[in-house]
């Protein structure tokens, strides 16, 4: 197979929807430009919203746009917990949910740096195995803790069995994560900004064209790299 072209080359704006992994999109971003593709991050299979693909000789600026901070709205079951964080996972327990005052305590100390263990359901490597494959056998591991922070963790929505909130947090916070210290589990979840990017601008996968790539120098403006860090 020939290597894939260097164009055309840029940043573009998706918005996932639920249910295809990012691969699946990074894929069939990639079948309609026939250049190289890869992403700045990836989105659960359920989850839906921003998701920066690079095109062609931009796939080389991943290294100043996967540490971005993200910017997340999601809904939270507090009656249950799942094996994943998620929807798609088995329900573990059922409980009743946090009180208005305990829940508030709970997201208090959610807020600022964290540590958190990794959900289970993840592609974080175990022993050399992808954690959600040793999950999908049942394999019971200890996952790793990760530190990171959450810039801003406000509620937007709360009906006593169900929280909505607007999370900004760094990269590599696994938004799952906090589901489950609150007592629940996500059940949807949406990234409305990577950085200065806005899912506002981005287009579904089916309605993407060459012509909405984003350049290369724009991407790095936005982002705040001088043309001599980037060696241009």
């Amino acid at each position: 197979m020939p290597p894939r072209a260097p164009e055309p080359a840029g940043v573009a704006l998706v918005d996932k929807p639920s249910g295809p992994s990012s691969f699946a999109v990074v894929a069939q971003i990639r079948r309609m430009t026939g250049a190289r593709t890869g992403h700045a991050g990836t989105l659960d299979p359920f989850a839906t919203g921003l998701l920066l693909v690079l095109s062609g000789r931009a796939t080389k600026l991943a290294t100043w746009l996967v540490g971005l901070d993200k910017r997340y709205l999601t809904q939270i079951d507090l009656t249950c917990r799942t094996s994943s964080g998620d929807p798609e996972g088995a329900v573990v327990d059922r409980h009743a949910p946090p009180g208005e005052g305990e829940l508030g305590e709970r997201l208090e100390h959610l807020r600022g740096e964290i540590e958190l263990p990794i959900p289970a359901a993840s592609a974080v490597k175990i022993g050399g195995e992808r954690a959600y494959k040793l999950a999908r056998r049942g394999v019971e591991v200890e996952m790793p803790v990760r530190r990171s922070t959450v810039h801003a963790l406000d509620v937007i929505a709360y009906t006593g069995e169900t929280l909505t909130l607007d999370a900004r947090v760094s990269s590599g916070t696994y938004i799952r994560s906090l589901a489950i210290a609150l007592g629940g589990h996500c059940v949807r979840l949406r990234r409305t900004e990577v950085g200065p990017f806005s899912v506002d601008d981005a287009v579904l996968p089916d309605a993407f064209t060459a012509d909405r790539l984003l350049p290369e120098a724009e991407v790095l403006k936005r982002v705040g790299v001088a043309p001599a860090a980037r060696g241009a």
